[in-house]
């Protein structure tokens, strides 16, 4: 699940109208978040980002595809960008809104850990 310096750095370019995103290396690919939410990931030079059943709709439209990283039909709730949004802050930031906001609803169903 590698990723390469440059795509790193094209997609963090991209993503800077949203500000605030951060990353970190990860299993060997590259988590995304933005204020605490945990919205995309990196892996193998393709972007992925959260999803949700509001929101898959939108990404089956767009002919994304699952990140399924261990094969077969295990699927995460990552799907591909579609490749327009590669290609336009204005887009991706869309994309990315959408993630976002998967993110925070599965943030609200998933109740913190008390220690």
């Amino acid at each position: 699940m590698a990723v390469s310096p440059d795509f790193l750095d094209m997609v963090l370019e991209l993503l800077e109208p949203l500000g605030g995103v951060t990353h970190r290396r990860m299993f060997g690919g590259v988590g995304l978040s933005r204020h605490e939410l945990f919205f995309a990931l990196l892996a193998e030079d393709a972007l992925y980002l959260k999803i949700d059943d509001i929101s898959r709709p939108d990404f089956i439209a767009a002919g994304c595809e699952a990140f399924q990283p261990f094969g077969g039909d295990k699927a995460m709730g990552y799907w591909s960008a579609p490749l327009e949004a590669l290609e336009d802050p204005d887009v991706l930031a869309e994309w990315a809104r959408k993630a976002l906001d998967a993110a925070a609803r599965a943030k609200i169903r998933t109740p913190k850990k008390r220690g």
